[in-house]
C-alpha cells in the first residue's frame, strides 16, 4: 500500500487553522504518536506504514486483520506495540482443535474451597495476537466476537470486563487456504482495518540483515531498549482529544456517499455496512489528530478507505473473472464519489 495522498482541498495557513483545541491536540496526540513512532523505529524496518495504521486503530478503539505471508514482521509489530503502550501481550496460535475456552478461559473447581474459580484465558490482555485466525472453525472464531465488540467475555453467564486498552491483531496467510475456515462477513466487519503486509524492498531487507548481523534478535526484544511511551490513562486522554476533532457536514456526506456507492455498485454483491462508515469516520479523526490537525480533510478519508473497506465488500463472480480485486473496486468508488471542496 503506497501512502500517496492527493490534496483535493485548498488549506488555510497553519495559523489560520489552529484553535485552542489544536494546540492541546498537538501537545498530546501528535506528540505521543511521534514518540511511539520513534521507539518503534528501533525494531520495525520496512513496515512503518503498517505499524502507523495499527496505532491509528489502537487510538480509535478498533482491531486489525493483518494479511501476509509468514516472516513479514506481523508478530513483531504486535509485540512492539505492547511494549510501547505498557501493555500485556498474549499470542494464540489458532488450530483446528482450538476450543473457545482456550481463548476466553473457563471455571475450574477448587477442591480445597469447594468453589469454582475463573481461570483467565489469553484474551485477558492488552494486545492479543491471534495467529492464523482462519485455521480454527467458526465456533472458536466466534468466541472473539463479544470480546472485540463489547470488550468483555461471558463465562458461565457472568460477564467479565477486559483490560483497557484492548486490541486484537489477527493474522492470516493469503496463500495457503487448504484446511482453513474463512472468516464470515459478520466477524470481518468487527475489524477496523485489513492491512496487506508485503515484502520489504531490497534496501530495507538489507537493513534488516545488517541489524541481525549487529546482534538484533526478535526473540530478545527486551535487549533493544524500547521505552514505554503511553499507559492506559494517557491513552484515554488522547482519545478524548481525538473525539474533539472537527468534522464538517461535507465530510459526513462524503463518507456516506462512499457507502452508498459501494451498495449500488454493479461489481459488488455486498457493500459497506454502517459500521464501515463509523470505522472510516473514527479512523479519519484519529489520523487527523496524529497529523496535528483538529479537523478532517478529504485526503484522510481517501487514504483510509481501502483498509476500512477491502474486507467488508464482496465482489460478484463476474468481477473476479475479470481479474478485479477489492482494492480495484475501491479505487473506482473513490473516483466516482464527488470530493468535497
Amino acid at each position: 500500500m503506497q501512502k500517496e495522498l492527493i490534496h483535493t482541498v485548498q488549506t488555510l495557513t497553519f495559523e489560520e487553522q489552529l484553535t485552542g483545541n489544536q494546540t492541546t491536540m498537538e501537545n498530546t496526540v501528535q506528540t505521543v504518536f511521534e514518540r511511539i513512532k520513534q521507539e518503534a523505529q528501533k525494531i520495525i524496518v520496512g513496515q512503518e506504514e503498517i505499524f502507523e495504521l495499527v496505532v491509528v486503530s489502537l487510538f480509535a478503539g478498533g482491531h486489525v486483520l493483518l494479511e501476509g505471508v509468514p516472516g513479514t514482521a506481523k508478530t513483531l509489530i504486535a509485540k512492539t506495540l505492547s511494549m510501547i503502550v505498557s501493555g500485556q501481550f498474549s499470542r494464540v496460535q489458532f488450530t483446528p482443535d482450538l476450543m473457545p475456552s482456550d481463548i476466553i478461559g473457563t471455571s475450574v473447581y477448587d477442591l480445597t474451597t469447594n468453589q469454582f474459580n475463573l481461570k483467565h484465558g489469553p484474551v485477558f490482555t492488552n494486545v492479543l495476537l491471534t495467529d492464523e485466525i482462519n485455521r480454527s472453525p467458526a465456533k472458536t472464531q466466534s468466541a472473539l466476537l463479544e470480546c472485540m465488540e463489547e470488550r468483555q467475555v461471558s463465562i458461565d453467564g457472568v460477564r467479565h470486563e477486559l483490560p483497557i486498552p484492548f486490541i486484537v491483531l489477527a493474522t492470516q496467510n493469503p496463500i495457503e487456504y487448504e484446511g482453513t475456515y474463512p472468516l464470515p462477513e459478520a466477524q470481518l466487519d468487527r475489524f477496523m482495518f485489513k492491512l496487506k503486509v508485503d515484502y520489504p524492498g531490497p534496501e530495507l531487507e538489507t537493513q534488516i540483515l545488517r541489524n541481525y548481523h549487529q546482534g538484533f534478535n526478535a526473540i530478545r526484544l527486551d535487549e533493544v531498549g524500547i521505552e514505554s511511551v503511553i499507559n492506559s490513562e494517557e491513552l484515554t486522554e488522547c482519545q478524548k482529544s481525538i473525539q474533539a476533532v472537527t468534522v464538517e457536514e461535507t465530510i459526513f456526506n462524503y463518507i456516506v456517499g462512499l457507502a452508498e456507492a459501494s451498495r449500488r455498485s454493479n461489481e459488488l454483491m455486498l457493500g459497506g455496512s454502517p459500521r464501515a462508515s463509523i470505522a472510516l469516520l473514527l479512523a479519519s479523526k484519529t489520523y487527523a489528530a496524529i497529523q496535528g490537525r483538529d479537523y478532517i480533510i478529504p485526503d484522510d478519508v481517501k487514504y483510509l478507505a481501502p483498509p476500512v473497506y477491502r474486507h467488508r465488500i464482496l465482489l460478484k463472480p463476474e468481477a473476479e473473472i475479470e481479474g478485479l480485486t477489492s482494492d480495484d473496486v475501491i479505487d473506482r468508488l473513490l473516483a466516482e464519489v464527488e470530493i468535497p471542496r
